[in-house]
């Protein structure tokens, strides 16, 4: 059985004028500027789709449903929950006219 000589390339085989066309340039989409957040602050919902706030040592009312947060501010769901009511960490996008606190 004959050897198979592997150091020399097989030829390729001419390529036919219509594979030389140009390719279409590709669209670079533009980046976003990045967002910069507030410090994140707590919100629990009830079963009732109510919130709550911690403020001065006690949960009250909070005037956004967790649905209009998402709308605006970016969402997290903590997996501990408290007296059946689930927990989510708040972070809205900082004011550009604004300063940081």
């Amino acid at each position: 059985m004959a050897n198979k000589n592997r150091f020399h390339p097989k030829r390729q085989k001419a390529r036919s004028p219509q594979a030389t066309v140009p390719r279409p340039l590709r669209v670079v989409p533009e980046r976003k500027a990045p967002v910069q957040y507030a410090r994140p602050f707590i919100l629990l919902e009830d079963e009732h789709k109510k919130t709550f706030e911690y403020k001065s040592g006690a949960w009250v009312p909070h005037a956004l449903t967790i649905a209009q947060c998402r709308e605006q501010c970016e969402v997290k769901a903590l997996p501990q929950q408290v007296n059946g009511r689930t927990r989510y960490e708040i972070r809205c996008p900082l004011d550009i006219n604004s300063e940081p606190v």
